[in-house]
């Protein structure tokens, strides 16, 4: 043809203006794409650590994220079966999905945890009870994470509740079983997690391509945004003022000094640094008068012993009272334990009107006050007319709790 372009090849110019890659683009991450992805991730989960350590009461770190980009097969191939997928769909600011993949022996020893136990009672399989404690586990700690990521993108976003299944990882699994997404080529973010001594293992994140896409646009115009209020607020150097013109200094010569040689003083004038007849060098007193800073002979000076502030253990307590005072109407809620027991679900489903519970207090033995969950004191129950009561019997030191923590 004589050079004129096409109204398809125009339009696939507009669609695609780098001219390489075509459709393939939108199906990879560039290696800054990769980086923003992973300082995101690194950012949320860092967040959601805290709130995990929270929940569990123990040290949670997770480590650096690696990004990369996977398939379903390779995910099958090297990871634990059967695992934990914990679903997080955003329902404001980002339009997606993003799937949590955990260990099923971890997700026992987050929920053993959580209800108050040591992280050893892993036995048995992993139930409903598991799914949704850590479904709520999960909830609030992508919560935080969706409230680090609105500060990064600069945009409301937020959840939906998280759905936890149960997934057997297998080459060949029904695509009804999973998200769509996974069907193709994904997002995998993998971190390190340990939980105290209990967890160290790995965790995985799972992103569409278009939601990891959709993550660093919104990124990259937050910083754009910021670099361009940064450039706006700069104040505009003032010019440098032009340098005055110095003359040169031109020595005057005092008619008094004509006839003179150079360097000696003419008569009746004293050689520079030599006082005159009658007056005193500088820095030298003159007859009766007293030198800077020395007081006068005979004049009265009045010194006083300094006053300090006696250093004492009570001198904080200026301040306690009134500090007690603004917390002296304060609820807390006070609650008295029998004792405690630990049984499985297929014992809680045998109750019955009339079964008896035992528990792991004897009988006679001072049953423990808690406020706010805190052990706080010993007793022993009495009855008030027709109501229950407690008589305290023993006060727990503040020592006596931080031993037991």
């Amino acid at each position: 043809m004589d050079g004129v372009l096409s109204q398809e090849e125009i339009n696939a110019l507009l669609s695609n203006p780098g001219g390489s890659g075509g459709a393939g683009d939108s199906e990879t991450l560039t290696e800054i794409e990769k980086d923003t992805i992973g300082e995101i991730a690194n950012i949320s989960m860092g967040t959601a650590a805290t709130t995990l350590f929270s929940l569990v009461n123990r040290r949670v770190e997770i480590s650096t994220p690696v990004v990369s980009l996977t398939q379903w097969d390779e995910i099958a191939e090297r990871y634990e079966k059967p695992c934990v997928f914990i679903r997080i769909a955003y329902t404001v600011g980002l339009d997606g999905s993003n799937i949590l993949v955990l260990k099923e022996n971890d997700v026992k020893i987050i929920t053993d945890l959580m209800m108050g136990g040591d992280g050893t009672n892993t036995e048995g399989e992993l139930g409903e009870l598991h799914l949704s404690a850590i479904s709520e586990a999960m909830n609030q700690m992508m919560g935080s994470s969706a409230t680090s990521l609105s500060s990064m993108l600069n945009k409301m976003i937020d959840i939906s509740p998280p759905i936890a299944n149960v997934v057997d990882l297998k080459d060949n699994v029904n695509e009804s079983e999973i998200d769509e997404f996974l069907s193709g080529q994904f997002v995998k973010i993998s971190f390190r997690m340990e939980i105290g001594d209990l967890v160290d293992s790995e965790i995985m994140q799972l992103y569409p391509i278009a939601f990891a896409k959709e993550m660093c646009k919104g990124a990259a115009s937050t910083m754009e945004a910021d670099t361009s209020s940064i450039k706006e607020d700069a104040p505009t150097p003032a010019p440098a003022p032009a340098p005055a013109p110095t003359a040169a200094a031109q020595p005057q010569m005092n008619p008094n000094m004509m006839g003179q040689p150079m360097g000696q003083p003419m008569m009746g004038q004293p050689m520079m640094g030599q006082p005159m007849m009658g007056q005193p060098m500088m820095g030298q007193p003159m007859m009766g008068q007293p030198m800077m800073g020395q007081p006068m002979m005979g004049q009265p000076v009045n010194v006083q012993p300094a006053q300090f502030t006696a250093f004492n253990g009570g001198a904080g307590g200026y301040y306690q009272p009134e500090n007690i005072d603004l917390i002296m109407d304060v609820p807390l809620e006070v609650t008295v334990e029998l004792g405690r027991t630990t049984k499985s679900i297929s014992d809680i489903l045998d109750f019955a009107p009339g079964k008896i519970i035992e528990l792991n207090k004897i009988a006679g033995e001072p049953i423990d006050i808690l406020v706010n969950g805190k052990n706080v004191a010993k007793g022993e129950v009495v009855v008030i007319e027709e109501s229950f009561g407690i008589r305290i019997t023993e006060i727990i030191s503040n020592t006596s709790n931080m031993q037991k923590q």
